[in-house]
């Protein structure tokens, strides 16, 4: 009889809540990204334009990741993603009102607030609430109900913008979000996780203690590290290509505004049957395993990519696609609970996004160029190549040290790398 139970009580009532909040909140969110470039063409931006609008968009979470992920692990995870929700609420309704693409840079910009603050405390909620002997299981789980948002956005959008206009997806998006955070804004205040740490104060010596220990854990060598290099690479590689994505589909490949949206929703039911399988190895045989096998789907992906001509094809690319992902994410997670210490969790998911984002910032922009100069296939040729070539330090060096609790806290290496009287309080 006590089997069932723990099977059941794999997440939580707490995490469940956290879940559906999230998938309300991502419905909206998955509604629009693949149809943003088709709908800054028609508010009269140019292939090169729109590359340097998600270039320029994205300089304003270089910072706004460090400082969320920072305020999460101060304040804690569900204070966070609800000031986060405030400001997604501000970004989704300036999305809505932008009269020209210029203004939609803008709009951008400001809805990348709940991107800051809601990433860095989505993973680190879900480690504080689980096991070290299954954190993979649990990952898989809750990428595998996340994968909601996949399946029901995309093709909701491009139904609303394909027979509505883009302004009503966008004032469906505003609607949904808003409830969202008001469900997350209702739990923030009423609700507290087990494993929550207390609340710390907020200062500009705790901030910069805080950073200047996990700069030293990325830098330090050991598995963090070549998370980070290779991480890096693959999302240079990955921006160079991302963003036209619906370019390429709506422009080469004929596809309809609906089309585009229903292969958002093919690439997260593919994605929905990964995810668990993946944390289950990930717990048995290490991480590595499932993050090199969905580093080769990508790169099969890819190179299909560039064959196919109809809906057909890209629908079947997008399946295997979803499939590679899926594989990627939990185990990816997985390994960065394990040797990262839980209370800086949000920290340094902040500063490593950050970090990654400051190298692949002109990636769209220089995707745009390679797309114009010499054909629209160079930007994914290039993303194909690299994600094959990741395989080779993933498998070498993306190893848990056997000894356990073995990695520093950012105040562990601060006194080792700052005199005492530089020890900022925390």
């Amino acid at each position: 009889m006590q089997t069932p139970t723990t099977k059941i009580s794999l997440l939580t009532p707490l995490m469940r809540w956290f879940l559906f909040a999230m998938v309300l909140a991502n419905i909206a969110g998955a509604m629009f990204p693949m149809l943003i470039p088709i709908y800054l063409t028609e508010l009269g931006a140019s292939v090169v334009q729109v590359g340097m609008v998600f270039t320029l968009s994205s300089i304003v979470i270089l910072l706004l990741q460090i400082l969320g992920g920072w305020i999460s692990d101060n304040i804690g995870r569900l204070r966070a993603i609800a000031i986060g929700s405030v400001g997604g609420i501000i970004g989704y309704t300036a999305m809505f009102l932008a009269p020209t693409w210029q203004w939609m840079l803008v709009a951008l910009t400001i809805s990348q607030i709940p991107y800051a603050l809601v990433g860095p405390s989505f993973g680190a909620f879900i480690a504080e609430n689980s096991t070290v002997e299954n954190r993979g299981k649990v990952y898989g789980v809750t990428d595998t109900i996340f994968q909601i948002t996949g399946v029901l956005g995309p093709p909701l959008g491009g139904f609303l913008a394909g027979r509505y206009g883009f302004r009503v997806m966008l004032l469906a998006g505003v609607i949904l979000y808003s409830l969202a955070a008001g469900l997350r804004i209702w739990m923030a205040t009423t609700m507290k996780s087990p494993a929550e740490v207390e609340s710390r104060g907020l200062s500009v010596s705790s901030l910069k203690g805080s950073v200047r220990g996990m700069l030293a854990m990325l830098l330090g060598g050991g598995v963090i590290t070549w998370i980070f290099v290779t991480d890096g690479v693959r999302d240079v590689a990955f921006r160079l290509s991302s963003e036209l994505q619906p370019l390429y589909l709506e422009g080469i490949g004929g596809l309809s505004l609906e089309q585009i949206g229903v292969l958002g929703s093919i690439f997260s039911i593919a994605m929905m049957f990964t995810p668990v399988l993946s944390g289950r190895i990930a717990d048995r045989y290490g991480e590595r395993l499932p993050i090199s096998a969905g580093f080769l789907m990508v790169f099969a992906a890819f190179m299909l990519f560039l064959q196919v001509s109809d809906f057909f094809g890209f629908a079947l690319t997008w399946v295997i696609f979803g499939s590679g992902v899926g594989l990627l994410s939990p185990a990816y997670q997985s390994l960065i609970s394990k040797v990262v210490p839980q209370r800086s969790l949000g920290i340094f998911t902040g500063l490593f996004r950050s970090s990654l984002g400051l190298i692949s910032l002109p990636a769209p922009w220089i995707g745009a160029k390679l797309w114009e100069r010499f054909s629209p296939q160079t930007p994914f040729m290039i993303t194909a190549i690299i994600s094959l070539l990741t395989v080779i330090p993933t498998w070498l060096f993306f190893k848990v040290p056997d000894e356990p609790q073995t990695t520093p806290s950012p105040e562990e290496i601060a006194e080792a790398t700052v005199t005492p009287a530089d020890i900022p309080p925390v």
